[in-house]
């Protein structure tokens, strides 16, 4: 699969989370099977680029192309400049995210709130993509089926936004209004699939090999982008691609293989947020981890009262050593997306951007 100039390793994409897809984690999920990671939102905002939350969002040290940034606002000519910043520092596709249900980001009519706004939509995609141009950076686009049920226009902003020049259309089968609840509805992912020739990419509730294929199936998309599943379960993207390359379903990985990837995951995390942001931080991601194993919440629980890196990383450490003594492998995944943490939405404003 490509975008515009750019190919791609697969079609199993990792969402741009706020608060999630960190450096850290965007890489441990490409080791893991997923051909492209889009990057946390990144403001418009001139004010804020130099800011430290900004600038950890920026950073790509020793992660493997293509980098892909996720940009905001609500002003073309800002949007236009963002594009123009990050290209500078290594960015090679530019996002646009007109997808983003978060009050905090809705309120000042960016993210999905867009879609209510179609000349403003067109004209901030008009303007990124010119900005692009003559660096050879493709621009693509991440939307919602709509604003509300009532107002689903996915359809005709997908066809205005391929004339505009854009190369790759996500589509989250929600809309605005539902946010994240009831379930994803993929016949509009698969009319703006039939409506456009350029490559979608389906997003929502994939949460399986299984329905990642029936998802394929129903859109005809390129490619499917998985955000809350892969919360605590990187390796779905490994899972995935093995069952659409052969249809058999992969064994769970082994306890001692999690807990080696969560350990190098952690020593990665602390090391881009620091001590007391990393600790903090990184309670989220263990608790994702733990959620179903046994005594998890206990463990959860415990480990959130821990103040320092060292003592997290070894309670972690010696968790799943002996959890790997009660089983080689972990559990079959449960279906269903992951728990979503309330303090991620306060830190960040948008958590499956």
């Amino acid at each position: 699969m490509q975008i515009g100039h750019i190919t791609l390793e697969n079609r199993l994409f990792v969402a741009p989370m706020a608060g999630v897809t960190d450096r850290p984690f965007r890489m441990l999920c490409r080791s893991l099977g997923a051909g492209y990671a889009v990057s946390e939102m990144v403001t418009s905002r001139k004010d804020l680029w130099h800011s430290l939350k900004t600038s950890r969002r920026a950073n790509h040290e020793g992660e493997p192309g293509p980098i892909a940034v996720q940009i905001a606002g609500t002003d073309a000519a800002m949007m236009a400049e963002a594009a123009q910043y990050n290209i500078d520092r290594g960015a090679q596709i530019i996002d646009i995210n007109m997808g983003c249900p978060a009050k905090k980001v809705c309120n000042k009519w960016a993210g999905s709130a867009l879609m209510r706004d179609e000349p403003l939509a067109l004209a901030i995609a008009e303007a990124v993509v010119v900005a692009a141009a003559p660096h050879g950076v493709p621009v693509t686009l991440k939307m919602r089926t709509g604003w509300s049920t009532e107002h689903r226009n996915a359809v005709v902003l997908a066809r205005r936004f391929e004339a505009a020049g854009i190369r790759m259309l996500t589509v989250h089968g929600r809309t605005r209004e539902q946010g994240y609840k009831g379930f994803a509805e993929y016949d509009t992912i698969a009319a703006v699939k039939a409506a456009v020739g350029i490559p979608v990419v389906a997003n929502g509730d994939i949460d399986s090999p299984q329905k990642a294929r029936d998802v394929l199936a129903a859109t005809g998309a390129d490619a499917v982008m998985i955000g809350r599943a892969a919360q605590g379960r990187p390796w779905i993207f490994r899972e995935v691609g093995h069952f659409l390359a052969t249809g058999e379903t992969m064994a769970p990985p082994l306890v001692a293989e999690v807990r080696r990837l969560l350990l190098a995951h952690l020593h990665e995390h602390y090391a881009l947020y620091g001590e007391v942001t990393g600790v903090r931080t990184a309670r989220k991601h263990i608790g994702w981890y733990v959620r179903a194993l046994p005594d998890g919440e206990d463990f959860r629980q415990r480990m959130n009262r821990l103040e320092d890196s060292a003592t997290q990383w070894q309670a972690v450490a010696d968790y799943f050593e002996a959890l790997g003594e009660r089983m080689d492998r972990m559990p079959q995944a449960a279906a269903g997306p992951g728990a979503l943490q309330e303090e991620d939405e306060e830190d960040s404003g948008c958590l499956t951007c």
